[in-house]
């Protein structure tokens, strides 16, 4: 296959480790390898573990592509191509499930290289991502061959973007979601010992992972890597302590739980005031406006809540990125995709007033939601009044954000609750009279033709909701 340099576009999120490089190449993902690490790679392919962890999808699928250069000072030696991922999201909007079956997926697949002569040198929760509730390791060119005597190198990072907010969530009832947001790299230990105290020092994987790890950190703060790896030499670490370590992990790992608690928006469907006819009303206009057009690659439903529109989304495209604030109603939505065997939804969480900005080195290393987006159909359902009223989010705001999501030429399928909506009425109590003078029906059609031409619209039989269908401008 001949590569064009022309359209090559480096990833941002790609540059910490110097012997390999990710690209995209139009729809390609492609990994540049240095010397070494084609070296590296040529044996990871020929061992069978790894043909078997791609054969059952738990990595993402690669071959080699060659002969093939990539532009840069290095020359590099050969490069991959990666199946792409639907969506790619970050760790801080996954729900507890989501990042323990992630951590599970990692473990094992250490556990399996482990014997067959093969490391992971990196442990982050950055490499792996998801095929609807399916997770897949992405991070191929991690893998390297294991060294007698040294401890896995990933640890460190396996704790802070993985262990430590699950621990969060498992023994203290925290949700971790901020906590990841805030510090690329994780929860460093020193943070998170002083909320385990007193009996707390003694929650399962804390006294180990936690305290332990953390003095094992400040014992050794000055000594240089390889002064480490020889003390754990002489100290007679070996494979098999590193295989049982692993193991002693996984089994960590799937005793933490922390079971969906009940929450306002868990309940939300039951108390938001839809009638029968209306709720039908509703689904059928969704189904007509997505079957309406050419198959969506990607829709974006905003505010989904128990999954009913999304999982309508999913037979009518190829994903459907499912985004809910609540972190309880999120898993539940993803143990209940899960055990559906789900593969087309992906449910995240996210506070819609406050998207994932930007992050990391430059505000670029992990891109904010709107810049992943580029949406075929966005489904706003039953949204801009929490966002206009309940966020006071001007109504303009909330009009522009959704035409911003979407790519040229896609569809909005958007509901506006009037006024005197109960709901709405339900949010304007809170508020000093007066405050929301523009928010009416009128005027949210105004906004919405200025970006878009309304292809559709239809009012709910109970009279105080409509639906419009909008088509972007290029």
């Amino acid at each position: 296959m001949a590569i064009s340099p022309a359209g090559l576009r480096p990833e941002p999120g790609s540059f910490r480790d110097p012997a390999n490089r990710v690209f995209h190449d139009g729809d390609d993902v492609l990994r540049g390898l240095d010397a070494q690490a084609a070296e590296h790679w040529r044996a990871l392919a020929a061992s069978d573990f790894f043909t078997a962890l791609l054969a059952a999808g738990k990595v993402c699928g690669t071959e080699a592509v060659e002969p093939a250069r990539l532009p840069g000072a290095t020359r590099w030696a050969t490069v991959l191509r990666h199946e792409r991922i639907p969506f790619v999201s970050h760790p801080y909007e996954w729900s507890f499930t989501m990042l323990r079956d992630a951590a599970l997926l990692h473990l094992e697949i250490l556990r399996a290289a482990l014997p067959a002569g093969f490391t992971t040198k990196d442990g982050s929760a950055y490499n792996l991502q998801w095929r609807g509730t399916e997770p897949v390791f992405i991070d191929v060119g991690s893998f390297e061959p294991v060294r007698d005597g040294e401890p896995w190198a990933g640890y460190r990072q396996f704790c802070q973007t993985m262990l430590y907010p699950l621990l969060l969530g498992a023994h203290l009832g925290v949700d971790f979601q901020p906590w990841l947001r805030a510090r690329v790299d994780g929860i460093e230990a020193d943070a998170l010992r002083p909320l385990f105290r007193g009996f707390r020092r003694l929650s399962p994987g804390v006294p180990t992972h936690l305290h332990l790890h953390a003095a094992m950190q400040n014992r050794h703060a000055a000594a240089t890597t390889t002064d480490v790896r020889a003390e754990l030499r002489a100290a007679g670490y070996s494979g098999e302590l590193a295989l049982a370590t692993v193991r002693g992990i996984e089994k960590l790992v799937r005793r933490l739980d922390r079971p969906p608690a009940t929450s306002h928006w868990a309940d939300y469907q039951r108390t938001c005031g839809y009638t029968e006819q209306d709720r039908a009303g509703k689904e059928r206009f969704v189904t007509n406006a997505l079957a309406g057009g050419p198959r969506p690659r990607l829709v974006l439903d905003l505010g989904a809540n128990d999954g009913r529109y999304a999982r309508l989304a999913a037979r009518h495209a190829d994903q459907v990125v499912a985004v809910e604030q609540d972190p309880a109603v999120v898993d539940t939505l993803y143990r209940a995709l899960r055990a559906e065997g789900q593969r087309r939804i992906l449910p995240l969480v996210m506070d819609l007033a406050d998207p994932s900005p930007g992050g990391g080195w430059r505000g670029v290393e992990r891109a904010s939601f709107a810049d992943r987006a580029a949406a075929d159909v966005v489904l706003a359902l039953a949204v801009v009044h929490h966002l206009a009223i309940g966020r006071n989010v001007p109504l303009p705001e909330v009009v522009a954000w959704l035409a911003d999501l979407c790519a040229p030429g896609a569809r909005i399928v958007v509901e506006f609750v009037h006024p005197e909506d109960p709901m709405a009425q339900r949010l304007l109590a809170n508020k000093p009279e007066g405050t929301f003078p523009d928010y009416r029906r009128a005027e949210f059609e105004r906004l919405l033709a200025a970006r878009c031409d309304i292809a559709g619209r239809e009012e709910l039989p109970s009279g105080t909701r409509t639906l419009y269908t909008a088509v972007v401008g290029d």
